[in-house]
């Protein structure tokens, strides 16, 4: 399918779900730019590129460490996907009818993280965990996609330790 959507032109896009929990309610990281806006690490992905290799390409540069330790990222499952029918900013978590060529699709998968991480922060940056009771219905906040995570991680699961 992705030779499909590069044959058409469409710019693909992945994000990492990264969770992290604190007195046993589930976060989600997200990196904070200003007081208003959130975005879940990740970017588009280069021509021909496996989308797994490529939010591993793109977490490290968001996030990886700069002193020399390689950081590991398992990525579990896919989340969600989003599409973009044009160039104007709504995306949706279907292709609408009237659309026959997207313009952009965006997948988002969850990324299992050790007990313990290190990350490495952009300067402009600020990385907060929102608990998803927050994210629940708040895309005022945070916009569709990241309101629309606690609807698509209820599917799995948590286990706390």
């Amino acid at each position: 399918m992705r030779d499909e959507f590069e044959k058409i032109g469409q710019r693909r896009s992945v994000e990492g779900v990264l969770l992290v929990h604190e007195h046993k309610l589930p976060h989600v990281l997200l990196l904070q730019l200003g007081t208003t806006f959130f975005k879940l690490p990740g970017g588009e992905l280069n021509a021909g590129e496996d989308e797994l290799d490529g939010l591993k390409r793109l977490m490290t540069e968001t996030l990886g460490r700069q002193d020399g330790v390689v950081q590991e990222w398992d990525i579990e499952d896919t989340v969600g996907n989003w599409w973009r029918p044009n160039f104007e900013p709504p995306q949706y978590p279907y292709i609408p009818p009237h659309i026959t060529k997207p313009k952009e699709h965006k997948r988002l998968f969850l990324v299992q993280l050790p007990e313990k991480a290190l990350f490495a922060v952009p300067k402009n940056y600020k990385l907060v965990a929102a608990p998803l009771f927050e994210l629940y219905d708040n895309a005022q906040g945070y916009g569709p996609i990241i309101s629309s995570l606690p609807q698509a991680l209820s599917r799995f699961n948590f286990i706390y330790m």
